[in-house]
């Protein structure tokens, strides 16, 4: 490591001088570098990380950036500033590719290219019962269960449900509710559920049509196709009439999905196309996913922090993309893409995290280059889209800085906008969105559960909210801080040029209170107020610096961004809140049963499915839990059905 990071209490001293400006102390630290995979982080004079690399060998990879003749004027320009240089070695390759991608997201080095985090793609689960359940699955997966994917979207993955539930009739209830049926639901009616819920077919039937479903999703269509075909002769042979036409209904679904559907006929092909396209200086990559053969649907990704776009910031976009994907992700063993990594060492690194070989497959032939093709149409028409979009939302974000008279780069302005929600005082919920680089910024956005307050008291939430959220700004000291201490403040990395409050000059007062005990800005903020009938487009912008009111009118493109905002902040607060509700009213009857305690009432959730389950049981049926005895069970029915109406 090149030196250590400044102490908040040291003493003032003169800014270092870049490493390029010291060569003795640099060519010492090079030389001390190991040959061993790892991760580096470049730091200026503040200490803040500017860029952050992985490497094979990191003495090799370091030593490379001071080059006399640097290939990227991007690159001079970091290394320029570059005062320090903190290093870490790691096991493998791969447990680098992982470090490198977690710093990143935490970081947001200046000159890393960054991707939206999508936290996990989603995938499709088949559950370890009996009977399994087809279902919609984002997160880490086990051995229990089966899992195919990952899927481009939600989208997609519910897409597919459908079209095994059209097909294979698999069921999607949840074993609660698969557990205390009396009768089919409505997907058996529908054609869309075999119910085995109600025994109206066998395990073994059941599993074979699960074995199908599996042999479908891994691409196996021709053999499902003739195994039904086999099986629908045999039973009009033997004059079962109405199961043969159970199977030439699922053939011709079968048929039509694999025409709709697959892209390389009787393959079982697991790839991932990427395809990159650039304009007016943005730039798209847009990645498909193909599993067992089948197109399982595309998505479009648009980097931020790129700077000037030209043939080695593509290759970066690239590099940058998939060390951020795959990070933890499932890995294909074919990539479809019209370039190479600039990283020599990224396929090494794929391949090490994916324990099996992988294949780059750069010009690609026959009906893989059709992928690459549709790929590329697929992200010219998402970037001008996004070029529509983005150049919209410019003008929304220029007209708003020049009716509040801000100087700023309209890409430089941050937003935050703060709703208050509850219903009747109950479940008081706070909400906080951001609107940054002319974009909503779901990843930033923070809810404050509020307590200790009088119920409906908005006022008081408002206050609670704001001292909760730049408190800490009041509390920040001077000068350059420990990272530790940066990370603290990660969920606020700068204050807003703006705050948003829903409401009028009372919510204004509320939050001028706060901002003055603090010692911040009041001219930061802005009251949006709700015009007659609550429409939109009447609202009034209100300040707390003493500016007149604002009354821009429906028309206003700034008027429609701060909408566009309140509306989101809304949203925000208005499910958290519900979802905040629900869980209180669900527990909380429970919790009022006496000799119910933490482990029986989860045992009772899990038999019956929830309240409204527990509260059709009867004496018997609750008997039948473990720990609960016939008393205990008489005194739970009696509390639950003569303590008020159910809420």
């Amino acid at each position: 490591m090149a030196g250590a990071s400044p102490s908040p209490d040291a003493p003032a001293s003169p800014v270092p001088a870049p490493l390029l400006e010291r060569p003795a102390d640099l060519k010492l630290f090079l030389r001390t570098l190991p040959a061993l995979p790892g991760v580096y982080r470049m730091k200026d004079a503040s200490g803040t990380v500017l860029y952050v690399g992985k490497a094979r060998d990191l003495g090799k990879r370091v030593r490379s950036y001071f080059r006399r003749n640097l290939p990227s004027p991007r690159t001079a320009q970091m290394i320029s500033r570059v005062v320090e240089i903190d290093t870490t070695t790691v096991g493998s390759e791969a447990e680098a590719l992982l470090l490198e991608n977690n710093l990143i997201k935490t970081l947001k080095p200046r000159f890393n290219i960054l991707f939206r985090d999508d936290k996990t793609y989603p995938f499709l689960k088949l559950s370890a019962h009996p009977f399994p359940q087809i279902s919609y699955y984002r997160g880490g997966t086990d051995r229990r269960s089966q899992f195919f994917g990952p899927y481009p979207s939600a989208f997609a993955v519910r897409e597919g449900i459908q079209l095994l539930q059209k097909i294979f009739h698999l069921r999607t209830c949840e074993d609660s509710y698969f557990a205390n049926r009396s009768r089919p639901c409505l997907l058996h009616q529908i054609r869309r559920c075999s119910a085995p819920c109600v025994g109206l077919i066998d395990e073994e039937h059941y599993r074979r049509d699960v074995n199908a479903a599996i042999t479908f999703l891994k691409g196996g269509h021709k053999e499902i196709l003739e195994e039904m075909e086999a099986e629908m002769q045999q039973a009009a042979g033997e004059l079962r009439f109405e199961e043969a036409a159970v199977l030439r209904d699922r053939i011709s679904a079968l048929s039509r999905v694999q025409h709709q559907q697959s892209m390389e006929v009787n393959a079982d092909t697991d790839a991932d196309i990427i395809a990159i396209e650039q304009a007016d200086g943005h730039v798209c990559l847009n990645l498909a996913m193909v599993r067992g053969g089948r197109h399982l649907g595309d998505k479009a990704h648009f980097p931020t922090q790129v700077g000037e776009v030209d043939q080695d910031t593509l290759a970066s976009v690239l590099d940058a993309f998939l060390t951020q994907h795959y990070a933890g992700a499932t890995i294909p063993g074919v990539i479809i893409c019209a370039q190479k990594p600039q990283d020599p060492e990224m396929l090494d690194m794929l391949r090490a995290q994916a324990g099996h070989p992988v294949a780059w497959v750069q010009d690609p032939r026959a009906s893989r280059r059709r992928w690459l093709m549709q790929a590329h149409t697929n992200a010219k028409i998402a970037l001008t889209r996004h070029l529509a979009i983005d150049g919209s939302q410019l003008r929304r974000t220029q007209d708003l800085l020049d009716v509040l008279g801000l100087s700023l780069d309209p890409a430089s302005l941050r937003v935050e906008c703060f709703d208050i929600s509850h219903t009747m005082g109950e479940a008081t919920q706070a909400s906080c969105v951001v609107y940054e680089n002319n974009r909503m910024t779901p990843g930033q956005y923070r809810r404050f559960n509020i307590q200790g307050i009088e119920p409906g008291d908005d006022y008081a939430a408002m206050r609670q909210v704001l001292l909760r959220r730049y408190g800490k700004w009041a509390e920040k000291p001077d000068g350059p801080q420990p990272e530790e201490e940066a990370r603290k403040r990660s969920d606020a990395a700068r204050m807003p040029d703006i705050v948003l409050v829903d409401g009028g000059k009372g919510q204004i007062s509320s939050a001028r209170e706060v901002f003055e005990s603090l010692g911040l800005d009041i001219g930061l903020l802005v009251g949006v107020a709700k015009g007659e009938g609550r429409k939109v487009g009447l609202e009034t912008l209100v300040f707390a610096d003493g500016r007149e009111p604002l009354v821009l009118g429906g028309e206003s493109p700034a008027l429609m961004l701060v909408a566009q905002i309140r509306d989101e902040a809304h949203r925000f607060a208005i499910t958290g809140m519900r979802a905040r509700r629900a869980k209180a009213r669900r527990v909380s009857r429970l919790e009022e049963v006496d000799g119910v305690g933490p482990r029986r009432r989860q045992r009772l959730l899990s038999r019956f499915g929830g309240l409204r389950g527990i509260m059709a049981a009867s004496v018997e049926d609750l008997a039948s839990v473990e720990g609960i005895s016939l008393p205990l069970a008489e005194s739970i029915y009696q509390q639950l059905h003569h303590s008020g109406d159910m809420r």
